[in-house]
């Protein structure tokens, strides 16, 4: 009986242990699940965003950024503070604002970018930006992007400057108008997670 009694201790005892240190190696790969299942925001929507403000001061730089829930285009407009207006939206094809040509964006879909400031000096017409019409921004390289596809100079005319973003599909995006910037940020996914 005193046999029993110690075998079913001694097996009551390395069951608790078993199961106190099985505790820990089941709640790691759900941690680790949880950290790359993290959520990314959502409810930015396709629909077109604007802010209807005009900036005197030039667009200076364009210039893009992965993150892991989106791809950032950012226009560089220093000294507007959030003077600098815009306008974005999904297009069925990207056309130079005065002249109308089209101007080809590789892509599953094309958003237009417009920003309230022009990408030349407005006493002297130099030119602050060194874009050329119709040919990929200068300096961006989209390799590696999981969003962004292509970028285009659609040029400036009137006081705004026109820009092709192709991205790989209709993607919900935001608009923030920040301090001397205006920055496009394109989800990578319709899902709320990465």
């Amino acid at each position: 009986m005193v046999r029993i009694r110690t075998a079913c201790a001694t097996l009551a005892i390395v069951g608790a242990t078993v199961a106190v240190a099985a505790v820990p190696a089941a709640a790691a790969p759900a941690a680790a699940r949880s950290a790359t299942t993290a959520s990314c925001p959502t409810g930015w929507g396709s629909l077109a965003k604007s802010a209807t403000t005009t900036a005197v001061a030039p667009v200076r730089d364009i210039r893009t950024g992965r993150h892991d829930c989106y791809d950032r285009m950012v226009v560089d407009v220093p000294g507007a503070g959030t003077g600098a207006g815009y306008s974005v939206r999904y297009v069925d094809a990207l056309h130079q604002d005065g002249s109308g040509r089209h101007i080809p964006v590789a892509g599953g879909a094309v958003l237009e970018v417009r920003v309230g400031a022009p990408a030349y000096d407005p006493e002297t017409g130099a030119a602050t930006y060194p874009g050329r019409v119709a040919r990929p921004l200068p300096g961006v390289d989209l390799t590696g992007y999981r969003t962004f596809r292509d970028t285009r100079y659609a040029g400036s005319f009137e006081g705004e400057t026109q820009i092709g973003l192709g991205v790989r599909a209709r993607l919900p995006f935001r608009v923030l108008q920040l301090d001397g910037r205006i920055v496009v940020d394109v989800a990578h996914s319709w899902t709320a997670t990465r």
